[in-house]
């Protein structure tokens, strides 16, 4: 698809703050508030804008935190459809946030979330693992998160322990 100078710049300002009125993107433009509304319309209907999400810095809050983790999967792709079936089974699980294909040793990275490690592991051993064409996992769990999707976390907060030396 082949779109306008206009309309690219449109997405990126989208993509950056998707909380902008349609008037201030206008005026970022120099479009009318109309056209821009159409040009925004038409990005949803063509699922060119796939989704509105907010990043939440959930260290902020009373909520617990969910446990993320990062897994390698090491698949047997399959001939005719090769990697696209296992992924598509993989990212259909409910704890699943993000599936990509990837070069190097593993062939998928799969994203997770849970509310405890148990059960990420239990997702891990009885879900994941039990895929006819997965041959290995290897999980990573996430410490603390710094930036994500561009959104820096580390509110830069000194650490408050002591310093011992000897």
């Amino acid at each position: 698809m082949n779109f306008t100078e206009k309309e690219i710049e449109i997405l990126e300002i989208l993509e950056k703050d998707s909380r902008l009125s349609v008037d201030t993107i206008a005026k970022m433009v120099d479009l009318e508030a109309e056209m821009v509304a159409e040009v925004i319309k038409k990005f949803e209907d063509l699922k060119v804008i796939a989704a509105y999400n907010t990043k939440i810095n959930w260290r902020k809050t009373d909520r617990r935190e969910l446990v993320s983790a990062m897994i390698d999967v090491k698949v047997s792709p399959k001939r005719e459809v090769g990697f696209d079936e296992i992924a598509e089974r993989i990212y259909r699980y409910p704890e699943v946030k993000s599936v990509y294909l990837m070069s190097g040793a593993y062939d998928l990275s799969v994203v997770i979330e849970g509310e405890s490690l148990s059960e990420v592991g239990r997702f891990v051993s009885e879900k994941l693992s039990t895929l006819d064409s997965v041959l290995s996992t290897t999980t990573h769990f996430v410490m603390k998160k710094y930036k994500h999707d561009g959104v820096i976390f580390d509110d830069g907060e000194k650490d408050k322990r002591i310093v011992v030396s000897p």
